[in-house]
């Protein structure tokens, strides 16, 4: 009996554009372990929870569950081109290949552009968590200042960045065992978190204890559209990052098949998370501009910090430590996409060839992980160094560059499976509906969030000539990726000119 080319690439991995990557490294497990890693849950809830429930009040619940369902759609899509294509590149390869080079070379654009700043982000943060752990276990509270010390932050983030990079470039295994650990320990830290805030309501020890509610799961509860679509755009990017465990469908056990099921995986158990931690910061918090009220303005940039005490007691530091685990976690498992987005874009051609090189001895993209946490080291010196404001306005651009690449690759899967769309009832569902709804609804929240970064009070209110800087700077990152794309089509004409071609399966 003859094997179809899925089956084939399912016995033994490997594929006319294997890249020399670790093939069977990573199982479904390891994968949604590394796809909840990179979301990084306990430092995103800890941002998000406050800013959120600001604009939609007691119905939290409702709109982190809606705001899941795009992402859910676009989950779908990345399955179908996984099973079809199953390429490290992913963004790169598909949008090349549905759409052409030009646009393939843009989506992952977006995706290094979002990633990299990302790591700045993320890295900042847990040298902010990390003097603030040892401040608190220590009892010496000068020792939390020391973050503001621009030289000694600046160090400690490099050496944050250079211990990421390094546990990425020895591979899945140590990548697997460090995200174990770190992920554990913060998936513990939250129940418990959620288990005390639900005792403290039901005892009546609770700051504000609130009663649950159905109608907290009622989305057409909520005042106003704009409220709704406010909560929407938070709640979006709290779920972005799962996409990373396609990114490794190469070094995946059935790479056809386990990618896709780990992304849908890890959507699931991170919006299982989310809702049951948010009910129990409801339960106890409630959402007024009390003390500790969600809706209080003083304790929304660290939501965590202001409630661990009153509902964990003596454990607090737990808190701190796990939000500390997250930021680490996701600094580490972020860096795999742009080191295998870079490594197959060499390795077609789009890039320098010298992206394309493995480490011989753990089959890791070596050049490409350099590569990455140089520029978003760099990125992140310069920018401490010349203006916080700018920092963070620029990672606030992210947003865009997420909702660009979700939503292209998203309408990528829709043509590439134009033609076989109508075959069956779960193909039209799967190839075409789902991934085309989800893919015009990032695009809209493209188109908002442009919209509303031109105000100059989002972000961090900083302004040129009345325009708000976030536009100005998001508007700067796409010109400077079409720069550096005409610059490769000088450099390497023959990729842009030439019919992409990629490593193809027939999908069931």
């Amino acid at each position: 009996m003859s094997e179809s080319p899925s089956t084939s690439v399912e016995a033994t991995g490997q594929h006319a554009h294997s890249k020399g990557l670790s093939i069977g490294s990573i199982g479904v497990l390891g994968a949604v372990v590394i796809g909840v890693s990179t979301i990084a849950p306990a430092y995103t809830l800890s941002g998000a929870l406050g800013p959120t429930a600001s604009a939609v009040g007691d119905h939290l619940p409702a709109v982190l569950i809606v705001g899941f369902i795009p992402m859910l759609l676009v989950a779908l899509g990345y399955r179908q081109l996984n099973r079809a294509m199953p390429d490290a590149g992913t963004t790169f390869t598909w949008a090349s290949k549905a759409f052409g080079p030009w646009v393939g070379w843009m989506g992952s654009w977006g995706l290094l552009a979002a990633t990299i700043l990302v790591l700045s982000n993320l890295a900042g943060i847990a040298v902010d968590f990390f003097y603030l752990a040892i401040s608190q276990l220590t009892g010496v509270d000068s020792i939390a200042e020391l973050t503001r010390n621009v030289p000694i932050n600046v160090i400690t983030c490099v050496i944050f960045m250079a211990i990421a990079a390094y546990v990425s470039y020895r591979g899945m295994e140590t990548t697997k065992t460090v995200q174990y650990v770190l992920v554990s320990f913060q998936l513990v830290v939250l129940l418990w978190f959620s288990i005390a805030a639900f005792r403290h309501a039901s005892v009546g020890s609770a700051f504000d204890a609130t009663a649950f509610s159905w109608e907290w799961f009622n989305p057409f509860g909520i005042e106003s559209f704009s409220a709704f679509a406010a909560g929407i755009a938070l709640s979006v990017f709290i779920y972005w990052g799962w996409d990373v465990v396609l990114t490794m469908n190469e070094e995946s056990r059935g790479t056809t098949t386990t990618p896709g099921r780990a992304a849908i995986l890890t959507i699931l158990v991170v919006v299982s998370l989310y809702t049951v931690v948010t009910l129990g910061a409801l339960s106890f918090s409630g959402v007024s501009e009390g003390e500790f009220g969600l809706g209080n303005p003083d304790i929304q940039e660290n939501v965590f910090a202001a409630l661990a005490g009153p509902v964990m007691g003596p454990m607090a530091i737990l808190m701190s430590l796990a939000v500390l685990s997250s930021s680490a976690a996701s600094l580490q498992s972020t860096m795999i996409s742009p080191a295998r987005t870079m490594l197959a874009m060499g390795h077609y051609g789009a890039l320098s060839r010298k992206y394309a090189q493995v480490s011989p001895r753990y089959q890791t993209p070596a050049y490409a992980t350099v590569v990455a946490v140089v520029i978003a080291s760099v990125f992140y010196v310069v920018m401490r160094i010349i203006s916080e404001n700018v920092l963070w306005d620029t990672i606030t651009t992210l947003g865009m560059m997420v909702c660009f690449y979700y939503g292209i690759t998203a309408l990528a899967c829709v043509w590439y499976f134009r033609a076989e769309a109508t075959a069956s009832a779960g193909a039209f569902f799967n190839k075409f509906l789902a991934p085309l709804v989800g893919g015009i609804l990032l695009l809209i929240f493209f188109c908002q969030t442009i919209w509303d970064s031109m105000d100059p009070d989002y972000g961090s209110g900083s302004e040129i000539g009345g325009i708000g800087l976030v536009f100005i700077l998001g508007m700067l990152v796409f010109i400077l990726g079409i720069a550096a794309m005409f610059w490769q089509y000088r450099k390497r004409p023959e990729f842009f000119r030439n019919r992409f071609e990629t490593t193809e399966f027939i999908a069931d």
